[in-house]
């Protein structure tokens, strides 16, 4: 149930699948160094305005081991009061036995973010629920793959979010990660929250808004804060050069003579194909480099 902006103070700060990285997705046009910790710092901002937590659903990295620089720059920037959990990109080889190596666990050694008991990826709830002082509120902190509507692909077999309320009926708010696409789920007064992800790092992502959302506890109830983008950050033309690469591959592949029987010898077999199809000679010498002739 979202609300519309109201004098009152916020709970918390609801988040999720940051995915911080070094390198830079394809699909970018930006600085996408800049912009990652532009928005970063907008919710850093949020936190010392309403001096509430913040509450992220895993997969603070896209990759469980980020560099030296990667992680310096997070502790800078990172909000307080920053409470998390493990998503799969967070644990390497997607294992809870190997977190003490994680990029995650360097931080909380450091004291710049708590780590929630649960639930983690791959886990099922048991007894995690946050309790505020003087707020008669349960919040359960899951990553957990829950969608709205369709299924997300062919074959899913992840619930869909009205389920998951149904299912667990002791939490007053879930808040949920793994899926980049920001929905929320309202049951019998009860929410599930799933913010979407951070940054727009896929192409199909282009006309996303990313956004966190305040909780208010004592109504249980949440309001969406749209965080700063910039219209064109993100391309497609990569998948248009793709396509187009394809094609023409396709192309040349179904005008080739294959009316011919082969010899013994893959080399024989090569160099006549290629005299028949009337191959050029840079593509010849590309084709020869690759299979060592």
């Amino acid at each position: 149930m979202e609300r519309k902006r109201t004098n009152k103070i916020p709970s918390a700060i609801l988040t999720s699948d940051w995915h911080l990285r070094e390198d830079i997705p394809v699909c970018r046009t930006d600085d996408f160094w800049a912009a990652q910790w532009k928005k970063v710092d907008f919710i850093s901002d949020l936190q010392k305005q309403y001096d509430c937590p913040v509450l992220h659903g895993g997969d603070l990295y896209n990759h469980w081991k980020p560099s030296p620089y990667l992680l310096t720059t997070t502790m800078e920037h990172l909000p307080d009061q920053f409470h998390s959990i493990y998503g799969q990109h967070d644990l390497p080889s997607h294992s809870m036995e190997l977190v003490d190596k994680c990029g995650i666990n360097v931080l909380k050694e450091a004291g710049k973010l708590i780590v929630l008991p649960e639930c983690h990826w791959g886990q099922e709830p048991d007894k995690g629920s946050l309790f505020f002082p003087g707020i008669d509120k349960t919040v359960l902190v899951w990553h957990k793959m829950n969608y709205q509507g369709e299924p997300p692909w062919p074959g899913c077999t992840d619930p869909k979010a009205g389920k998951l309320l149904r299912k667990y009926p002791s939490y007053d708010l879930i808040l949920t990660g793994d899926n980049h696409k920001p929905f929320v789920e309202e049951y019998e007064g009860r929410l599930l929250v799933n913010p979407g992800s951070l940054m727009r790092q896929d192409a199909d992502q282009i006309d996303f808004r990313p956004r966190v959302y305040l909780w208010y506890a004592e109504t249980n109830t949440v309001e969406p804060v749209y965080l700063p983008i910039e219209n064109d950050a993100v391309s497609r033309d990569h998948l248009i050069r793709k396509q187009e690469r394809d094609d023409r591959l396709e192309a040349f592949v179904s005008k080739l003579n294959n009316d011919w029987e082969g010899t013994v010898s893959f080399e024989e077999n090569l160099e006549r194909l290629m005299k028949e199809n009337e191959i050029g000679d840079k593509i010849k010498e590309i084709v020869y480099k690759a299979v060592e002739i």
